[in-house]
């Protein structure tokens, strides 16, 4: 074969070459365009449903979800004037461990990082102390039902004690429960940490419920449940 006939060949596989990288490319490209209007639509047709158990977001992939033994429970300890324990007879919550949060950087409420355990705001009230006490918790993680999770069945006249570090126990009726939606759950606040009867030491439980977002990563409302000390 001649040297014109050589270069022809060559020039050939080259073409065929290039067109096969190009067909390789366009294919890629179509399935990457495919995957990305998928998942687009995919996360606008669940934005605002209700959340599955199993469905994770980054912030609870991180929560705890081994159950607190009876041992683990008895052996939590904290100053006497603050509380240590909160019981709801009626949801089945007996001596949840009480642990002290502040806030996060987003001024947020933080949560423990058990979903068995509560968290009470050590800016708030302390139970015999006159004021507000308030506490938050979990509804759930990740693939369990957290301590929180049936707290809007809760109803005006129902129970609910905290116990205090010196052993001292403090029972708090519930006289409002309100699901708030997240956009005005901060002005909320305010509220919340008020009672409810003016001149009555108050307790007020917060959750997270509603609809879960998709895109803001959260649920849309939040839980406020708001009691009065028993005299």
């Amino acid at each position: 074969m001649d040297e014109g006939g050589k270069m022809n060949i060559k020039k050939t596989k080259s073409i065929i070459s290039k067109v096969l990288w190009g067909l390789l490319i366009a294919a890629l490209a179509f399935f990457l365009g495919k995957t990305a209007i998928f998942e687009y639509n995919y996360y606008n047709e669940k934005e605002g449903s209700p959340r599955a158990v199993s469905e994770t977001s980054g912030e609870e992939e991180a929560l705890d979800e081994t159950e607190v033994s009876a041992d683990e429970r008895a052996a939590y300890n904290v100053a006497p004037d603050r509380p240590r324990y909160l019981s709801i007879e009626k949801l089945g919550v007996k001596d949840a461990r009480v642990f002290a949060m502040g806030l996060k950087s987003s001024g947020e409420l933080n949560t423990p990082a058990g979903i068995y355990d509560v968290g009470w705001y050590s800016s708030s009230g302390k139970p015999g102390e006159g004021r507000t006490v308030l506490i938050d918790g979990h509804n759930g993680g990740p693939t369990k039902v957290g301590v929180f999770k049936y707290l809007p069945e809760l109803e005006e006249g129902d129970l609910i004690t905290l116990e205090r570090g010196d052993g001292e126990i403090f029972e708090y009726k519930v006289v409002e429960n309100k699901e708030i939606s997240l956009n005005d759950s901060d002005s909320y606040m305010a509220i919340a940490l008020t009672s409810p009867e003016r001149g009555k030491e108050s307790l007020t439980l917060i959750t997270c419920t509603g609809e879960w977002s998709q895109t803001k990563q959260t649920y849309l409302s939040r839980q406020f449940v708001r009691a009065v000390l028993v005299d």
